[in-house]
């Protein structure tokens, strides 16, 4: 009988593991703090590399390879090309340059991005438009954490909400 039980409990296990393994989420994480003693914004942007490089095939009619071992410096320029067309932010309604630094392949799937804008004395209002992989995937959600004098704020990115203002 307790062999009958184990048997239950693994085949019910595997059940439900398998119907849940091949659901896909369709999510980029965004961390865009304001270092106040340096006068700039930092960013980091986390996106899976599959879901990225399938979005620029998309728009660029290119077969791409960033995060990859196949990765030329042409898929580079496209990523930098892809996320200043998508990510933009504006400080006191003025829109800001977005300088790429470098990129790590992070969990093996994973791409994290950094950025930064410089210069930025005073924040008063911080316009964040964010449509990575939105255009790709109309599933694809953009949470974007935001973190300025001492307040953490959260926004959800959706293919219809790719823009937020925030008061300061």
């Amino acid at each position: 009988m307790r062999n009958k039980l184990n048997y239950f409990f693994l085949a019910a296990v595997f059940v439900l593991s398998s119907g849940f393994g091949f659901h896909k989420f369709y999510v980029g994480v965004f961390q865009v703090n304001y270092a106040e003693e340096k006068k700039m914004l930092q960013i980091t942007s986390r996106i899976f590399i599959d879901d990225l490089n399938n979005a620029m095939e998309k728009k660029y009619h290119k077969k791409t390879f960033v995060g990859t071992d196949k990765e030329t410096p042409a898929d580079l320029d496209l990523l930098k090309k892809y996320l200043s067309e998508h990510f933009a932010i504006k400080v006191n309604g003025q829109s800001k340059i977005i300088t790429f630094l470098s990129k790590e392949v992070e969990a093996g799937d994973v791409l994290v991005c950094y950025s930064r804008i410089k210069d930025i004395d005073k924040i008063k209002t911080l316009e964040i438009s964010n449509s990575l992989l939105v255009d790709w995937n109309s599933e694809q959600q953009n949470i974007t954490h935001i973190s300025a004098f001492g307040t953490k704020k959260s926004v959800l990115f959706t293919e219809s909400s790719r823009k937020e203002v925030l008061k300061y």
